[in-house]
């Protein structure tokens, strides 16, 4: 006979449980010491109930808040304080017993130790908020509405106050920088949209290079398809040079910069700029905001993994993500100016300066940029 076929049991399809981090420790020492000595809640003021991230503990340290603790003489004989605590609690938090509360004063060491637990209780709140803001960063990068540029700056500002307050609230100390480097995923493929978007740039640049001088504010940098930044870049050096810009010196830029081979020809140049529509402005405008929105989504992925490596401190937490938001603040401006025009007294943004054609460096073109070559 084949052998009887094995059913897994329930625990064994379970997968185990993710173990809690230090802080919730923390948390359940600081009730602890409440609990035993209700007059270290002077000593760890201006704690709040939201920062606890146990529900049931956050419902604990309301009641803590609100209710007047015993004379010590009747707390030392009578259970009254824990009798109160557990009547006030329980409605909003029904996991909540009598039996926890005696382990919540066993989970605690020292009840004089109450300051240094409130501590590390406002470190967990902040690294969770954080982490929050970051995730609402990201959201306002991908979600859809009438304006995306401005809602994703007006979360960028809401995270920058909170870095303050971040700063503030827990001084620095040596070796403030991150303890490991962020690394963020590369892009994916570009949308049809953004493909489409680009290629009606470039038509429209090519067919009015007259607005090429006043959109200093794009760079090349920020279109996603690679070769569509390389002709960028050939657009901007023809104009910068006062050259003639049309449908004929484009490729001839192009193959002066290497950027023509068996697979990527003359023709598919000209297609590409075949059938302008609307004016460069416009499609610049739309460009360089999914390059605001790509670059903020960049921003919350790193604060994002700053905040999950327990062994980053708050401060340390604090000077990565302004690192990490720096990062949005050149591009930021530069919105600005394609929306609102550059700020009186201020030079317009300029971009990166590309090779003139016959110099060393024009046949290397843009770097990464560069559409591969196949080999001979």
């Amino acid at each position: 006979m084949p052998d009887a076929i094995r059913i897994a049991t329930d625990e064994e399809l379970l997968p185990d449980p993710t173990p809690p981090p230090a802080v919730h420790y923390a948390e359940q020492a600081l009730l602890g010491a409440l609990l035993l000595a209700p007059e270290r809640l002077k000593a760890i003021w201006p704690l709040r109930p939201e920062e606890f991230g146990n529900p049931a503990h956050s419902a604990l340290f309301a009641a803590m808040c609100t209710l007047s603790p015993p004379a010590p003489e009747v707390h030392r004989t009578s259970p009254l304080w824990l009798n109160q605590l557990l009547d006030a609690a329980q409605p909003h938090a029904r996991a909540l017993t009598a039996s926890y509360l005696h382990a919540l004063i066993s989970a605690c060491p020292a009840d004089g130790h109450a300051p240094a637990y409130a501590q590390m209780v406002r470190a967990g709140h902040a690294r969770r908020l954080l982490w929050r803001h970051a995730g609402l960063l990201a959201q306002a990068a991908t979600a859809a509405g009438p304006d995306p540029a401005a809602v994703v700056l007006t979360r960028a500002d809401q995270l920058a106050v909170y870095l303050d307050e971040l700063a503030a609230s827990f001084p620095s100390r040596p070796g403030s920088l991150p303890r490991t480097q962020t690394v963020v995923q590369q892009a994916g493929q570009p949308s049809a949209q953004a493909q489409e978007e680009e290629q009606l740039l470039l038509g429209a640049v090519t067919a009015h290079p007259e607005g090429l001088p006043r959109m200093r504010w794009l760079h090349e940098g920020d279109l996603t398809v690679p070769v569509h930044a390389a002709l960028f870049a050939c657009l901007t050096a023809l104009s910068r040079r006062g050259t003639p810009v049309d449908p004929v010196t484009l490729p001839w830029e192009a193959q002066q910069r290497g950027l023509l081979h068996a697979g990527f020809g003359p023709q598919d140049v000209l297609a590409l700029v075949a059938h302008p529509v609307g004016g460069p402005e416009h499609w610049g405008q739309r460009v360089l905001q999914r390059a605001l929105l790509n670059r903020a989504k960049e921003v919350a992925a790193r604060i994002t993994a700053l905040t999950e490596d327990e062994a980053t401190s708050v401060h340390q937490l604090a000077t990565g993500s302004r690192h990490a938001l720096a990062a949005l603040s050149s591009v930021r401006s530069r919105w600005h100016q394609a929306v609102n025009g550059p700020t009186p007294g201020t030079p317009a943004a300029s971009p990166p300066r590309t090779p003139a054609v016959g110099s060393p460096g024009a046949r290397a073109g843009p770097g990464p940029l560069l559409p591969a070559r196949p080999a001979r």
